[in-house]
């Protein structure tokens, strides 16, 4: 796919701040939406700093080389209850999530330092494109449920906790935006083309409002569809999780000492920091494809490793949440065609920024559901498309290349999860392992015949 504008280029600074909107944009539902789903008084606000402050480490290890944005990890959502676990404070469990997110990074330490020695040769023999095609296309398969699921809601709840928004006036907001996100990238014209999320957004968010504001007048509940309310309890400064860990008055309730709780965290972060790793891979195998450069080579797997890990420790230390490359912003990257490294740093700077501006991420928190669901049918599926672009390289007439497609997306389809205690490996994790180990069963024979010639 040619790029409009390259890793390197540096569009004009106007349009820089278009690009970087439009990326915010794509990444803040689900940067903010994990803090939301662990409460226990995490700040959405401080999740956003964290994840442009560990982007910019990031962007600093892969040396301005890798342009991709680092949010919030929903796979660690698991682990990050288990700081909560047993009764502790909240002192404690803040500081819980600040262990549990160095265990991680230091793990991602850890294989940096044994790929730098090792190489990465051995990991495209592992996985190559017969395996990592699919499972690319899986990541974003496996997340269409939930942008058909966002698109059939809306953002206001009535007095008993239940939807508001009729499913048909939740569907009609988020196809306008859908079908304006399409129109604008396929008919539009230079600018226009480069920024079809921010239109479409704009457009659905319209629709929304108008719908939301004759419910209002009329006390009509079916077309309420935004929660204006949330701009009457807006927080201003974000609750960093380093304050609240620091502050002191822990209380161990049932897990008795501090050596236990370390431990406790140390089980649930670390095997899934494994898990993720895999998924790291086929994140940067995919934008590979799409830039057309061979990341693991260049900056080197052993670099976005270090920033991956670094920049999500460093992240946790000011959001509490452990982050990773955004699917989202892949997506953004091979629609608008801009792979402008400049344009992930600005949009890491405004995500700072933006952290302390209440009003603004209020606003952007109030795009109902149904709006966001209708641009990630289109982000989603680029992802998905981008994998099986991968496997046209592929011989599908060899049944043991067959066999290791067919197996890789119906597990990953099919949503193969696997869980050991608090571990959980995701569909995505366990349709690549599946993968590896049926392309190493079955195309054993076919590596060794290119190894002899």
């Amino acid at each position: 796919m040619k790029m409009i504008y390259n890793v390197e280029d540096k569009p004009k600074f106007g349009q820089t701040l278009v690009f970087a909107l439009q990326q915010v944009l794509a990444i803040l539902a689900a940067t903010i939406a994990v803090p939301a789903i662990i409460g226990n008084g995490m700040s959405p606000s401080a999740a956003l700093f964290g994840a442009g402050v560990g982007t910019i480490v990031y962007l600093l290890f892969t040396q301005f080389k890798r342009p991709v944005f680092l949010g919030s990890s929903f796979a660690f959502i698991g682990s990050m209850f288990a700081a909560f676990a047993g009764g502790v404070s909240a002192s404690l469990g803040f500081l819980g999530l600040i262990i549990g997110a160095a265990f991680a990074g230091l793990v991602y330490v850890v294989i940096a330092i044994i790929v730098k020695f090792a190489g990465v040769k051995w990991i495209n023999k592992i996985m190559p494109a017969v395996v990592i095609g699919p499972t690319v296309a899986i990541i974003g398969l496996s997340l269409a449920g939930n942008a058909i699921g966002d698109l059939q809601k809306g953002n206001v709840l009535t007095a008993d906790g239940v939807q508001a928004a009729s499913v048909y006036v939740c569907l009609i907001c988020g196809l306008v935006t859908l079908f304006v996100t399409m129109a604008c990238s396929v008919f539009g014209k230079k600018m226009v083309k480069m920024i079809p999320f921010i239109i479409g957004i704009c457009a659905g968010y319209a629709v929304a409002a108008i719908f939301t504001l004759i419910g209002n007048s009329t006390g009509m509940d079916a077309l309420k569809v935004i929660d204006f309310s949330r701009f009457g309890s807006m927080q201003w400064v974000p609750s960093f999780t380093f304050v609240t860990a620091f502050s002191g008055g822990y209380e161990f309730g049932e897990i008795g000492s501090m050596a236990a709780y370390i431990g406790t965290i140390a089980v649930a972060y670390i095997p899934v920091a494994f898990v993720v790793f895999a998924e790291h891979i086929a994140d940067h195998k995919n934008l590979s494809s799409i830039i057309e450069r061979d990341l693991l080579e260049d900056p080197g797997l052993s670099r976005t490793l270090l920033g991956d890990g670094v920049g999500s420790a460093v992240g946790a230390f000011f959001g509490g949440c452990p982050n990773t490359t955004y699917g989202e912003s892949v997506g953004c990257v091979a629609i608008s065609r801009n792979a402008s490294v400049v344009t992930i740093l600005v949009t890491a700077l405004i995500c700072i920024l933006a952290s302390f501006v209440a009003p603004f991420v209020t606003f952007l928190s109030t795009i109902p559901s149904c709006v966001m669901g209708g641009v990630c049918i289109a982000l989603y599926g680029f992802i998905a498309v981008s994998g099986l672009k991968m496997i046209q390289t592929v011989d599908l007439n060899e049944n043991g290349n067959l066999f290791t497609v067919s197996v890789i997306l119906i597990a990953g389809i099919g949503g193969l999860v696997i869980t050991f205690g608090a571990v959980t490996l995701t569909e995505v994790a366990c349709a690549l392992i599946l993968g590896i180990i049926v392309n190493a069963v079955f195309n054993r024979k076919k590596a060794a015949d290119k190894t002899e010639e």
